[in-house]
């Protein structure tokens, strides 16, 4: 049962192949038919190259999106992207250093999910996979954190808390339909938990009109109520990000600002923590981990191309084994392998086999199992 000793986060390089079928569909020589059949056969090797290095949870590498997030939220109704109002610094591990202010998503009316979104595109991946199918949804944060209350559009919503009602509501009959498809495990990608713990980012926060000692309780709450409607038998789990793109972050800083929050006040099964550099921490924060959670640690990196070792993976574990049991414990890659389709990847395809083979041998090592 998920989540497992040996996980991963969800997104996967991009063929060459398919990112030449989706460039053709964007320039109208490739009908969507055609782009869907090229999704498919992606898909088909990738679950392939999943369950051959062991793993026992399989995603669809996110290959019929552009990004990890907006492919969903564009689909409520009235989400539109729009400037952010909060300016990052991009770094990579050579030193770059660049500021960006990330686009950002506007409500214009009512929120609603007025169709399925994912939902067809999880029942393919169930009919292929052997191994456990996850499937990844952005967080409802989203929708608020990089435009704030001013994003969201106040004749619509005088009260914000009517705001997040309809964003519970959208998600919930979301999660119902994936539920009915057979989805036995939910992952929310969410970056801004980990965003609030950067002190930069807090002062733009509070700059912004908002409070970064508030907004996690606000965003707890958020969460717990889209996904207040999951049925017993579906296993959820968290990811906390500092952002991912071409090898780079977005945000730094340890999790101790919100671990408390974040372990107590979420209702679902597991974590899975950033934890492949010092820009995210020590393990202190996991002294927060109630029973019956799991701390799923993400210190194999999806940043560089190199392989970590076992040791260097088996010291890992047992230094966070000192804050929390480590039969709460699991090990995975630290963000997915390419959060977008057009991002530049630090390694290839080779290597990301190779990463995900790390991980399953290094649990059983470890566990006994994957």
């Amino acid at each position: 049962m998920p989540p497992f000793r040996a996980d991963q986060v969800g997104s996967l390089i991009r063929p060459a192949s398919l990112m030449a079928s989706r460039d053709a569909a964007l320039r109208g020589e490739l009908a969507p038919e055609a782009l869907r059949e090229a999704e498919d056969a992606a898909i088909r090797e990738a679950v392939a190259m999943q369950e051959a290095t062991g793993m026992r949870v399989v995603t669809d590498g996110e290959f019929r999106r552009s990004t990890w997030h907006r492919d969903f939220l564009l689909r409520l109704s009235n989400v539109v992207l729009a400037p952010g109002r909060i300016t990052m610094s991009f770094r990579t591990a050579s030193g770059e250093s660049a500021e960006r202010a990330p686009t950002a998503l506007a409500v214009r009316g009512r929120v609603a999910r007025p169709d399925p979104i994912f939902v067809e595109d999880f029942k393919f991946l169930a009919s292929i996979a052997h191994a456990t199918p996850k499937l990844t949804i952005p967080s409802p944060t989203i929708l608020h954190f990089r435009g704030g209350r001013d994003a969201i559009d106040r004749a619509t919503y005088p009260d914000i808390e009517e705001f997040y009602a309809d964003v519970a509501a959208a998600y919930n009959r979301e999660i119902d339909d994936l539920a009915a498809a057979g989805c036995t495990y939910l992952q929310i990608d969410d970056v801004n938990f980990a965003y609030l713990c950067d002190p930069r980012l807090r002062e733009q926060v509070r700059a912004m009109g908002e409070d970064p000692d508030e907004l996690p309780h606000t965003y707890a709450k958020l969460i717990n109520a889209a996904i207040a409607n999951r049925p017993p038998g579906m296993v959820i789990g968290l990811h906390a990000c500092r952002g991912n793109a071409s090898g780079g972050w977005l945000a730094q800083g340890g999790y101790e600002q919100v671990a408390e929050t974040l372990f107590n006040a979420i209702d679902v099964d597991a974590y899975f923590l950033e934890y492949d550099s010092d820009r995210a921490g020590g393990f202190e924060p996991l002294r927060f981990l109630p029973k019956g959670k799991t701390a799923v640690l993400g210190i194999v990196s999806t940043k560089t191309a190199e392989l970590e070792s076992r040791d260097f993976l088996r010291a890992r574990i047992d230094q966070a084994s000192r804050f929390a049991p480590i039969e709460q414990l699991a090990m995975s890659t630290q963000c997915g392998f390419s959060s977008g389709a057009h991002h530049v990847t630090p390694m290839d395809s080779a290597r990301q086999e190779q990463k995900l083979r790390l991980l399953v041998d290094t649990a059983r090592e470890i566990w006994g199992d994957a």
